[in-house]
C-alpha cells in the first residue's frame, strides 16, 4: 500500500530544511523553483500603473509564442505568486513577507473567534466578477467543511449585480458602492458579529470600497479586511460616483485603524498578469491560494484550542507551490490541447467545458471571463457544473428562466447543447475519480455520437485508476496524479483546493493561449477588450496612451469619439460621468482598435473603419500601423493616469 504524505512532514520537509541552496537568498525553502523578483519591482518601471495593470517583462513577446512557449511563460507568471519579496530591492511586501504572514494570523484569529461564538457570527467573502466569483466558490467549500463537521455553516458571499453575475458576464455591475453597502446590510441583518472580505485584485472596485467603509463606520458589529494585489498608494484614486471617498482614501484609513486591529489590509504584491490587466488569471488564483490557506488555518486550529500560528500558514502554502509543480509537469498536454481548442474557434466551433462539482464552478468561471477579456461571444467558450447546486446559491431563482447565456447545469447541457453539437465543437470533461464514474461514462458516451473532439481532464490520487471502458473513450487525457495525504478531516480540504487551483491554471492557459494562437493578442495586450466598467475605461486609456504616444487629453477625446460614434462629441458628452461612457461602450465592438487606429493614422473614426475593414485581423492592422514611419510610442512616457473625465 502506498503511504500517504502528510502535510507536516511535507511541511518539515520544504519549510524547515534549510539544507538545499536556491538562488539569491530566501527566508523559506520552496517546493518550486521561484523567479527571482524581475523587472517588473523595479521602481521605474512603468511607474504610472498599478503592479496588477503593469505588462509582465515574461510575456512581452507572448504574441510570437507557439503553443508550448505559452504554456511555459504564463507557468512562469503563476509561479510569481510564490517569489519572496527581493533581498538587493524589496520594493514590495510579498505572499511570504512577513507582515502578510503576521496580518494572516491576526485574520485568521478573528474568524476562530467567530467560529467559537457562531450564534450571531457571520464571515462575508466579497467582489465583482472573478472576485465575486470567487467569493462564491470558497464560501460553497467551506460551508461544506463545516456541514461535514456537524457545525452550522457561517459563511456566505456577495457579488456584484447578484447570483447572475457567477454565470454570465457583467462586470459593470461592480461600479457602484451603494449597491456593495445595500447588498451588505441584507445578509448581515440581525447578526452580532460579521467579518467582511472584500476582495478587489486591483484595489479598485466601489463594490467594495462601500462596504469596506461602511464596516469602518460600524465596528461595534463589522470587521472589514481587504485583500488585493497591489500597495495601497497604488489603489485607484478617483472619484466613485455614488460614494464621497476614493478607494485609495479607504484603504489608507482601513491600515490606520489595523494599528488597533479594527480593520486588516492583504495586499501582497504577485506580479503583473501574463496578459496585461487580466485579473482572471493570477490575481483569482492568489485570492484563492491566500484566503483558502488562511480559512484554512483557522478551522484546522481553533477545535484544538490554538492560535493559527505561522507554522499553518506554511504548510498549507506549501501544497498549493506544489499544485504549481504538479499542474506544469503536463506543459505538453496542456499544449497540445491548446491547439484544440484553437481550432475549434478557428473554425467557428464552440467548446465546452463540463465539470463535476466544484470544478463545474471553475468552468463556469472560465467560460463567463472570456466574454470580457477577448471579447468573446458567451457560446465560445461555457462552463457547465454537473451534480447538484440547490444549496449553493444565495437566490437560484435568479437563474431560473433566464435565457440561454445563463445557462450552466447538467439539464442545461443534456437539454441545450447537447442536440446541437457539432465535429468542430470540442468539450472537456473535468472529473475526479472520487465523483460518480458511471454517469461519467454516460455522459461521455452521449457526446460522442456527436463529436470526435472530446477530452478529459483528471484528477486522482496516487492508487487510483481510470476504469477502462472510461478511458477508451478519450482519444485525449491529461490525468493529473496527487499524493495522499493522510490527515485529519479539514485536511481532505487540502486537495479538493489543489485540484480546484490546479484546473483553474489548466483552464486559464487554454483560453488564454486559444486566443493568442487566433491572433487576438498584440505583444502582451488584448486590445479589442470590451469596456465593460470604469476599470476597464482606464485600462482602455492606458493602452491608447502606451501604443500610440500620444497625450491624455488626445487619446480621452478619440476613445470618446469611438465609443459615442456616429454620435458626434457635444461639451456635455465630454462632461458625461464615466458610467454613461461604459454604459454604451459595453455594447460595443472594436472601440479600442478604432480609437488607436485613429490616433495612428491620425484620422476620422470612419476613417478607422475603413483601416479595420480591409486588414485580415484587429493585430494585424494594428502592428501595420505602429511599424509605420513618424510613429514615437514609448511606455516610459505615460503620464499619471489621473481621471480627466468626471
Amino acid at each position: 500500500m502506498t503511504r500517504g504524505v502528510c502535510v507536516a512532514e511535507e511541511a518539515d520537509r520544504t519549510v524547515c530544511s534549510q539544507h538545499r541552496t536556491m538562488p539569491g537568498t530566501k527566508r523559506f525553502q520552496h517546493v518550486i523553483e521561484t523567479p527571482e523578483p524581475g523587472e517588473w519591482e523595479l521602481s521605474g518601471y512603468e511607474a504610472a500603473i498599478p503592479i496588477t495593470e503593469k505588462s509582465n517583462p515574461l510575456t512581452r513577446d507572448l504574441d510570437k509564442a507557439d503553443a508550448k512557449k505559452i504554456v511555459e511563460l504564463l507557468g512562469q507568471c503563476d509561479a510569481e505568486i510564490f517569489q519572496e519579496e527581493g533581498q538587493a530591492i524589496p520594493t514590495y511586501q510579498r505572499l511570504y513577507s512577513e507582515s502578510v504572514l503576521i496580518t494572516m494570523m491576526h485574520v485568521a484569529g478573528k474568524v476562530q473567534e467567530v467560529l467559537k461564538e457562531p450564534d450571531g457570527g457571520l464571515v462575508v467573502l466579497s467582489g465583482g466578477g472573478t472576485s465575486g466569483r470567487m467569493a462564491f466558490l470558497m464560501s460553497v467549500s467551506f460551508n461544506q467543511l463545516m456541514k461535514g463537521l456537524g457545525q452550522k455553516p457561517l459563511y456566505t458571499y456577495l457579488i456584484a449585480g447578484g447570483d447572475r453575475s457567477v454565470v454570465a458576464s457583467r462586470e459593470r455591475t461592480e461600479d457602484s458602492a451603494l449597491h456593495g453597502v445595500e447588498e451588505l446590510k441584507k445578509v448581515a441583518a440581525g447578526k452580532k458579529r460579521v467579518i467582511v472580505i472584500g476582495i478587489s485584485v486591483g484595489l479598485s472596485a466601489p463594490f467594495v470600497a462601500g462596504q469596506m467603509d461602511y464596516c469602518m463606520n460600524n465596528t461595534a458589529v463589522f470587521l472589514p479586511v481587504l485583500v488585493g494585489f497591489n500597495p495601497v498608494s497604488m489603489a485607484r484614486n478617483d472619484p466613485i460616483e455614488d460614494w464621497n471617498s476614493t478607494f485609495r482614501q479607504i484603504a489608507e484609513r482601513m491600515q490606520k485603524m489595523q494599528e488597533k486591529q479594527e480593520a486588516f489590509v492583504l495586499n501582497p504584491a504577485v506580479g503583473p498578469e501574463g496578459l496585461s490587466g487580466s485579473s482572471r488569471m493570477k490575481g483569482g488564483s492568489a485570492t484563492k491560494i491566500l484566503l483558502e490557506t488562511l480559512l484554512l488555518a483557522a478551522h484546522k486550529t481553533v477545535d484544538r484550542g490554538i492560535a493559527a500560528c505561522q507554522r499553518y500558514l506554511l504548510e498549507i502554502l506549501r501544497t498549493f507551490e506544489r499544485a504549481h509543480q504538479v499542474t506544469y509537469s503536463q506543459s505538453s498536454k496542456i499544449a497540445a490541447l491548446m491547439k484544440q481548442v484553437s481550432t475549434s474557434l478557428e473554425k467557428k466551433g464552440h467548446v465546452h467545458l463540463v465539470g463535476w462539482q466544484t470544478l463545474g464552478i471553475i468552468a463556469i468561471m472560465d467560460g463567463v471571463e472570456c466574454i470580457h477579456t477577448f471579447g468573446a461571444d458567451f457560446r465560445d467558450i461555457r462552463g457547465f457544473l454537473i451534480g447538484d447546486h440547490s444549496d449553493m446559491f444565495n437566490q437560484k431563482a435568479e437563474l431560473t428562466n433566464q435565457g440561454p447565456q445563463f445557462s450552466f447545469s447538467q439539464e442545461d447541457f443534456l437539454t441545450t447543447i447537447l442536440p446541437s453539437l457539432k465535429e468542430t465543437d470540442t468539450v472537456i470533461f473535468i472529473f475526479t475519480l472520487d465523483d460518480n464514474l458511471p454517469e461519467v461514462q454516460t455522459l461521455v458516451e452521449q457526446v460522442k455520437e456527436k463529436s470526435a473532439n472530446i477530452q478529459a481532464l483528471v484528477h486522482s490520487t496516487v492508487g487510483q485508476s481510470l476504469p477502462q471502458p472510461l478511458k477508451k473513450l478519450f482519444p485525449f487525457i491529461i490525468h493529473i496524479t496527487w499524493p495522499l495525504l493522510f490527515l485529519e478531516y479539514e485536511g481532505t480540504f487540502v486537495q479538493k483546493f489543489q485540484r480546484e487551483l490546479s484546473t483553474k491554471w489548466i483552464l486559464n492557459t487554454l483560453s488564454t493561449g486559444a486566443h493568442v494562437l487566433l491572433g487576438k493578442i498584440l505583444q502582451n495586450y488584448m486590445l479589442d477588450l470590451r469596456i465593460g466598467n470604469s476599470k476597464l475605461f482606464w485600462r482602455a486609456l492606458a493602452m491608447l496612451q502606451r501604443f500610440s504616444g500620444q497625450s491624455k487629453a488626445r487619446c480621452i477625446e478619440s476613445l470618446l469619439q469611438a465609443i459615442h460614434f456616429p454620435q458626434l462629441l457635444s461639451d456635455e458628452i465630454r462632461a458625461a460621468p464615466i458610467s454613461r461612457h461604459v454604459h454604451i461602450a459595453h455594447e460595443k465592438e472594436k472601440v479600442i482598435p478604432l480609437a488607436l487606429l485613429s490616433l495612428l493614422f491620425r484620422c476620422s473614426i470612419p476613417e478607422a473603419l475603413s483601416h479595420l475593414a480591409a486588414a485580415p485581423s484587429v493585430c494585424e492592422v494594428i502592428r501595420s500601423a505602429l511599424s509605420g514611419p513618424g510613429q514615437k510610442r514609448s511606455a516610459d512616457t505615460l503620464e499619471t493616469l489621473q481621471p480627466a473625465v468626471q
